[in-house]
This record gives structure tokens, C-alpha cells and sequence, in this order.
């Protein structure tokens, strides 16, 4: 009886290695770009679309692979020179790599603590010169 409980428990803990490895970033990388190479064209498109140079593309979704925004770009501009379409303009700018979120936080409050500073340093001769002028 407790070897078909252990069999059981391993079936069902060998059937998820797959989900539990993909949440903890263990995936096989043939796997990972076969699953991100359509975001990867759409990507592409989407930028051709927009009008956006393929370097543009490949900077701002430097996450997924070239090679399928390459060939989503391609597409796009094969489809929209035959029907003589035009770029649409993007309305709204770029999104940020992952990441950038922290840096430009680090960076904002780094900028913020040092202008605190100047602040503190600039309203300290301004003390020492009211002081001076209460004794004349």
C-alpha cells in the first residue's frame, strides 16, 4: 500500500517539474524560445506597423528573440508594401525593459536625497547670515 501512495506522489510531483521549473526560471532554452517565438513575431509586426526601425525593436524587447521579431517585422513589411499601407504612428511611448522600473527608482531617489542635500546646504549660509545680521 505505501509504495502505491510513494508511486502516486512521484507521478503527480514529475507531471508538474515542468510548471515548477517554468515559475523558478529552470526552463529548458529550446522550450522557452519555441514559446516566445510568436510574442517574438508579433513584437515584430507590431513595430514594423509602427514604423519603428528593427534596431528600435530589438533594444526595447531585448528579452524576446531576434529572430522572431526579424521575422515578424519582415512579414509586416512584405504585407504592407503589397496592400501600400502606411505607418500608423504609436500613440503611447515605448514600454521600459524589465528592470528599468528599479533603476529609475534608484536613480529618483538618489536624485531626490542629493537635491535634499544642496537644499540643506543652501539654507545654512542663509542661517548664519541672519545670525550676523541680528548682532549689527
Amino acid at each position: 500500500m505505501k509504495t502505491y501512495i510513494l508511486t502516486a506522489i512521484a507521478v503527480i510531483a514529475l507531471t508538474a517539474c515542468d510548471q515548477i521549473g517554468q515559475k523558478l526560471g529552470l526552463e529548458d532554452p529550446a522550450k522557452k524560445e519555441a514559446r516566445m517565438e510568436p510574442e517574438a513575431k508579433a513584437v515584430g509586426s507590431a513595430c514594423r506597423q509602427s514604423g519603428r526601425a528593427i534596431e528600435d525593436c530589438y533594444s526595447i524587447y531585448g528579452w524576446l528573440p531576434k529572430a522572431g521579431i526579424y521575422a515578424g517585422w519582415r512579414e509586416m513589411d512584405e504585407y504592407m508594401r503589397e496592400n501600400k499601407l502606411e505607418t500608423v504612428a504609436p500613440q503611447l511611448p515605448p514600454p521600459e525593459p524589465p528592470g528599468a522600473k528599479r533603476k529609475a527608482k534608484k536613480e529618483t531617489t538618489e536624485n531626490a536625497t542629493a537635491s535634499d542635500a544642496k537644499a540643506e546646504v543652501k539654507t545654512e549660509p542663509k542661517a548664519d547670515s541672519e545670525k550676523k545680521a541680528d548682532k549689527h
